[in-house]
């Protein structure tokens, strides 16, 4: 639980630092310590500013991130009248949307089976678990660098991170576990075998 702040404390902590890393994206408490602080701190002011905007803040003390969300849309609203969507919705390619839940499934059962918090991959180690679901092709090495593509993608969105000084090793962060829910992870082979069956390019097709 968190503890008041002290005066001084108050007035270190300013309201730009938080509001400024959540508009570029993700707050992570190991990565953006000062902006985690503050926003710990200033909590009830940060939602009350953000919400203006048609925000909420979604903070996860516990795992150690925070994210900007839209608040839904009123289904009866008019929507002349509604604030503009300062987060957009993100169309994700077939892959790319494959590779986060694959990622998910694998931290679930990293969290089930180790004491560790840190979920640490490799490259070929994701290569090996996604290309069972991706159409076969005689072109390896093409093949390869598609995945690596769908990985940056995935590291563009925060739901990996480079390891430092680690040549194509990947952190798995957390974050990904606010996207995609233990309920979505139950029905995981029913879901991908109807989204493939959707998504999955034909024979011929690019």
């Amino acid at each position: 639980m968190t503890t008041p702040p002290t005066p001084a404390q108050r007035q270190a902590h300013t309201l730009s630092l938080p509001v400024n890393q959540l508009l570029k994206g993700p707050i992570f408490r190991d990565q953006h310590e000062r902006a985690w602080e503050a926003l710990l701190h200033l909590r009830a002011r940060l939602q009350d500013y953000v919400e203006v905007m048609g925000l909420r803040v979604v903070v996860d003390e516990t795992e150690g991130y925070a994210f900007l969300q839209s608040k839904p849309d009123e289904e009866d609203g008019d929507p002349r009248s509604a604030p503009p969507r300062l987060m957009p919705r993100r169309s994700l390619s077939y892959p790319v949307s494959l590779l986060i839940v694959l990622l998910r499934k694998r931290l679930a059962e990293f969290d089930a089976s180790s004491g560790e918090t840190r979920l640490m991959i490799t490259r070929d180690e994701i290569v090996e678990m996604i290309r069972t679901f991706l159409p076969a092709g005689s072109n390896e090495a093409r093949l390869v660098d598609q995945i690596d593509g769908h990985i940056n993608k995935v590291v563009e969105l925060q739901f990996l991170r480079r390891a430092r000084g680690q040549e194509h090793v990947y952190e798995v962060q957390r974050i990904i576990k606010a996207f995609v829910d233990g309920q979505w992870l139950a029905d995981f082979e029913a879901n991908l075998a109807q989204y493939a069956a959707t998504h999955t390019p034909q024979e011929g097709q690019q």
